[in-house]
């Protein structure tokens, strides 16, 4: 009678395994960890209004930090992300309330906008394979100028105002700015809008082509060429999707709070990019999680809201900051170097 014995590598893979392979792991033991010391620090973080709170804080944050993501996981960076949301509002601003278009027209014109602006950044990258760093804060300085030149020259300040008296604000305000009641507590609508965003970007990395490509292009493009990858194709789509994301954002913004200064967004890229490298992504590409990324915001959004709950002095936030890019950093490294020997 002869005993036949299972090569352990064919049998299941230990819970353990399954889990350090995702990674986005690290990012959920942090926001875990955010959470219960907020939560015992002060009563009203946990409570449904504080709920609320947090989660606003985190949602334009966490929609612009998910697209971020996609970029980076691709090998890219793109520092215009974040005057561009800006850039965005001032567009449909002005078309609303200086040239009297309907405000869904004048989405749509800086939707075109951001659209046309992301296609060009990922062109010239493509093109003339600069780094992606130089050529993004070449477009951010550009934005920077042309949003407070050209508002102070149709304004003659440096602020946009007057949406809620423009046709067509209250459907537009109602999609993009209005608020959602979950057990007598108003929940802004940004929040379904972040869901929404994580979920189809999840499903595009995990579920399509598209989503082998980024991961292609981004661990090496030459190779990926090599096996037929659209490389051109695929950045210039990324690159679009985060100026798609920064326009979200910047509807959002201009809908809820109906003014916009030309000088908003700066410094926000550098935020985006903190948590999705706090959600799993790497600084080289090929490695990241959409879903980590937005627990990443989570985790901004927990700790800016929980210091001034807890009515700290609200600069401990930068220290917070720091500290969690470092171990971040740290523990992704641990767990891709784990992840690499599971796999194996």
């Amino acid at each position: 009678m002869t005993t036949t014995t299972l090569d352990e590598r064919l049998g299941k893979p230990k819970l353990m395994d399954r889990l350090v392979v995702r990674p986005e792991i690290g990012a959920l033991l942090g926001a875990a960890v955010v959470f219960l010391f907020f939560s015992l620090v002060t009563e009203k973080f946990f409570s449904a209004s504080g709920a609320a709170t947090w989660l606003d804080d985190a949602a334009t944050l966490g929609i612009m930090a998910v697209a971020v993501s996609l970029l980076m996981i691709g090998g890219e960076f793109d520092l215009s992300a974040g005057v561009m949301t800006a850039s965005t509002s001032l567009v449909t601003a002005i078309l609303a309330t200086q040239a009297g278009w309907n405000v869904w027209l004048a989405l749509l014109a800086s939707l075109v906008f951001a659209l046309v602006v992301g296609a060009f950044n990922g062109w010239l990258v493509m093109k003339t394979g600069l780094p992606s760093f130089i050529v993004t804060l070449g477009t951010f300085l550009a934005l920077q100028g042309l949003n407070l030149g050209v508002t102070r020259l149709v304004t003659g300040t440096v602020q946009v105002s007057g949406m809620r008296s423009t046709d067509g604000y209250a459907s537009a305000g109602f999609v993009f700015a209005s608020t959602v009641n979950i057990g007598g507590t108003p929940f802004q609508i940004s929040i379904v809008w972040w869901i929404g965003v994580t979920a189809v970007a999840a499903w595009l990395l995990s579920r399509t082509r598209f989503g082998n490509w980024i991961f292609a292009v981004g661990g090496s493009a030459a190779s990926s060429r090599a096996v037929g990858v659209p490389v051109v194709r695929t950045k210039i789509l990324l690159f679009m999707g985060t100026a798609l994301a920064a326009w979200l954002v910047g509807s959002i913004n201009i809908l809820r709070f109906a003014s916009v200064q030309a000088n908003q967004g700066i410094g926000l890229e550098f935020q985006y990019i903190i948590a999705a490298v706090i959600g799993g992504c790497l600084l080289t590409g090929g490695y990241g999680s959409a879903v980590g990324a937005a627990i990443g915001a989570l985790i901004f959004g927990m700790a800016r809201q929980g210091i001034v709950f807890a009515g700290w002095d609200s600069d401990w936030f930068m220290l917070f900051l720091g500290i969690m890019l470092l171990a971040a950093v740290l523990v992704n490294n641990a767990f891709r170097r784990r992840a690499e020997r599971v796999r194996r």
